[in-house]
């Protein structure tokens, strides 16, 4: 084994996808301004009790309480890892809650891959602090000084041999956890970790596999209706007429609710609902007075002519005397691209003595609570927003917006809750899409291979529209209701996290660069946040040309990559990839195979992520076959390997997907592609051997797994097809047309 093989603390292969996040952001004092034993997470200064995020009761058992939403990426799990190792006790006895308004913390969004980083390191200070407290009880119980306890399995335990446990302290002291939460006890060092680190068995699990009502799609109430609704003809169109006499006279119908050009209908059955709504859909008249949407041929030109608001995004200068040898540009684009989240949208509402209970696959149900207050004009503390695991999602998908329709309907049924899920139709041609990009750079190489100047700009709408942002309301309903609101203006997130400007400075060493956002304010496709906002495309971007000028410059890919690179995590991971694969130093293809190598830190301040992939390319067809895939990740310290490793592998599954198959198709009044058959995506065939390299560092803070191998794979296999080919595809995805068509 190499000495560099020999740093790699493990490698390992797992299956799955999902978002695995971390960091550290702690911050101030206690809330009384007396200093602490250790400084309080960022997520303590909405939510200071201690009993607002962890509870136990007399059999043991800890219930700890998120403001971060479990949404296949394996959260859950990991946060009751995090609270065992600092209370002592097994991972079965934890439970852990998702974000609900009645009960809970409120943690904004569940985004950015910043789960671990924010809600992980407000759970390990709380349970640092709640055993302190349990150890303190146990101490003046049994008499003894706290620090010659030992705790085992929540047992409390003296020299003597006399003990108590968790659940008798608080058998006797209710309140013994009611203690302020900031100003924690200091977190255990990393060298006495027993399950961080260490590989953990979902612990919802056993819920999925046996088909228990785990997911929100399945969830039954007593009473409970079934809702659908009808939506406008195309983008931007008001509803005319409508007649709704022979809608009302079908079985099953309870009620049909218009309000301006909403329409919607609820049912005793679902199957009824959905009957109804067609014949809704039939008798509905709609305008023709919406936006004319791009040609789609035209796209790239049509996004540069939007208007705009230009931002420099990043600058240096440079040094003087070393002169530009060889010039390059070039222009890459993405298309807009969709969630394609396997079971659309869902929601279920009911309305009673005033109140309106929701129950919501949200990313965020604080701002989705304050959003329908606003739309339904009820106080938010009328309205309570509770997380249901749904349709797994990446970003800003319908679960918002079915939130509203299901409300809406709930109203006209008032003490019967009703369910409602979108159609196929309502998930593809209504949610909101990631924003297309156009991104082109250009770049200066010194007589030595180097660059010495590097131009980059990017045109792109927002990706960020979610719910509860300022200046407007952000759920489509409310859009076409009697009393219609105005969608928020676009959200300018600074770096380093961005808007489509993420990831859109290298972090290469670059002497002299100039990025520019042109944020684009218009477009009739209403777009927000997918996996990784704009870091997909300048990933994409930025790798493929650095591709293209280790090509100008003569040079291998990997070594010009570490040639522009000082920071030892990202030369680690650059290497790693690179020698697990095998990369042999400029290779050619050979028209048939080629290897392609792609590196980021997500964020430029989180994962550090680098991919390799082996195609085989047809040429007669345009075919691309991905052959074999290697990636290597560095979070930070580790909580759960099989964790890590699932959402590297969700990651570079989806990249590999937008890369070669996704994109949204339009005509001039609405999106087109409504179906699987219209947006086709990866599927287990297609799904090549991933093998995934973990680099732990246990004494640093974790970062998020959930989004660093996105960009790099997408690029690593355009690298990878040019490799093969030597025809360079700018634009995503990678069809066979172009493939075929693209010059040498």
């Amino acid at each position: 084994m190499s000495p560099l093989a020999s740093k790699l603390s493990r490698r390992q292969f797992g299956t799955g996808a999902g978002v695995l996040v971390a960091s550290f952001l702690l911050a101030g004092k206690q809330a009384s301004g007396q200093a602490a034993d250790a400084p309080a997470p960022l997520s303590f200064t909405k939510n200071p009790n201690l009993a607002g995020w962890i509870r136990l009761n007399e059999a043991g058992i800890f219930t700890v309480f998120t403001g971060k939403a479990e949404l296949g990426q394996g959260i859950y799990t990991a946060l009751a890892q995090v609270a065992a190792e600092e209370l002592d006790v097994a991972i079965n006895a934890i439970r852990v809650i998702g974000p609900d308004t009645t009960r809970g913390p409120d943690e904004g969004y569940t985004y950015g891959s910043q789960s671990i980083e924010q809600s992980g390191a407000a759970i390990r200070a709380a349970s640092a602090r709640a055993r302190a407290l349990l150890v303190e009880a146990a101490g003046r119980k049994l008499g003894v000084a706290p620090d010659a306890l030992t705790v085992a399995d929540g047992v409390i335990s003296a020299a003597n041999g006399t003990r108590t446990t968790y659940g008798e302290l608080i058998g006797t002291n209710r309140d013994l956890l009611g203690a302020s939460a900031v100003g924690p006890k200091k977190p255990k060092h990393h060298s006495n970790y027993r399950l961080v680190g260490k590989s953990a068995d979902p612990i919802d699990l056993r819920q999925k596999v046996t088909g228990q009502a785990y997911f929100l799609q399945d969830l039954r109430l007593p009473g409970m209706l079934f809702g659908r609704v009808v939506r406008p003809g195309a983008i931007g169109a008001s509803l005319a007429s409508i007649e709704m006499v022979a809608t009302r006279a079908m079985p099953g119908v309870v009620s049909v609710v218009r309000n301006g050009s909403f329409l919607g209908v609820v049912t005793e059955r679902e199957e009824q609902a959905i009957k109804a709504r067609q014949s809704l859909a039939a008798a509905a008249v709609w305008s023709n007075d919406g936006p004319r949407l791009p040609a789609p041929a035209r796209l790239k030109e049509a996004l540069k002519n939007f208007a705009r608001e230009d931002k420099l995004v990043s600058e240096s200068a440079g040094t003087e005397g070393v002169p530009v040898n060889q010039s390059l540009k070039a222009s890459y684009s993405r298309p807009y691209l969709s969630h394609g989240s396997i079971g659309p949208s869902c929601a279920v509402a009911l309305f009673e003595g005033g109140r309106m209970k929701v129950w919501s696959h949200t990313q965020g149900t604080f701002p989705l609570r304050g959003d329908l207050a606003t739309v339904l004009k009820l106080p938010v503390s009328a309205v309570d927003v509770i997380h249901v695991p749904g349709s797994g999602c990446y970003g800003h998908n319908g679960a918002d917006d079915v939130a509203l329709d299901a409300a809406l309907l709930a109203r006209s049924v008032e003490g019967r809750p009703v369910k409602l899920q979108w159609m196929r139709d309502d998930e593809f041609g209504w949610s909101p899409v990631s924003p297309a990009m156009v991104m082109e750079a250009a770049a200066g190489l010194s007589k030595d291979g180097q660059i010495v100047d590097w131009q980059y700009e990017l045109w792109s709408n927002s990706h960020a529209t979610r719910p509860g942002q300022p200046g407007g309301i952000n759920l489509l309903a409310s859009w076409h209701t009697t009393d219609a609101q105005k969608m928020t203006p676009p959200l300018n997130i600074p770096q380093p996290f961005g808007n489509g400007d993420r990831n859109s400075v290298p972090l290469y060493d670059l002497p002299k660069r100039k990025i520019i956002n042109h944020l684009l304010t218009e477009m009739p496709l209403r777009t927000s946040s997918l996996r990784t906002l704009g870091g997909h495309g300048n990933i994409f971007a930025i790798e493929c040309f650095m591709d293209e000028l280790a090509l100008a410059a003569g040079r291998d890919p990997v070594e010009f990559r570490l040639a522009h690179m000082k920071d030892p995590r990202g030369r680690a991971v650059i290497e790693a990839a690179a020698e697990k694969i095998g990369w042999v130093r400029n290779a050619k293809g050979d028209g048939r195979r080629g290897r392609g190598f792609a590196y980021t830190r997500y964020k430029n301040v989180s994962t550090y992520a680098a991919v390799a992939v082996d195609v085989e390319v047809d040429r007669r067809t345009g075919k691309i076959r991905i052959l074999n895939v290697v990636s290597a990740i560095d979070v930070g310290q580790i909580i759960n390997p099989d964790g890590v490793i699932a959402q590297t592998e969700g990651g570079i599954v989806q990249g590999l997907s937008w890369a070669l198959k996704e994109s949204v198709t339009f005509d001039e009044r609405s999106i087109t592609s409504l179906d699987w058959a219209g947006y086709p995506i990866m599927t287990f065939p297609d799904v090549p051997p991933i093998d995934v390299i973990l680099i732990d560092r246990p004494e640093l803070p974790s970062l998020g797994a959930g989004e660093g191998s996105v960009g790099p794979a997408s690029a690593a296999l355009a690298n990878a097809v040019a490799n093969a080919t030597g025809r360079r595809v700018r634009d995503l995805p990678l069809t066979p047309e172009r493939v075929k068509e693209t010059p040498t």
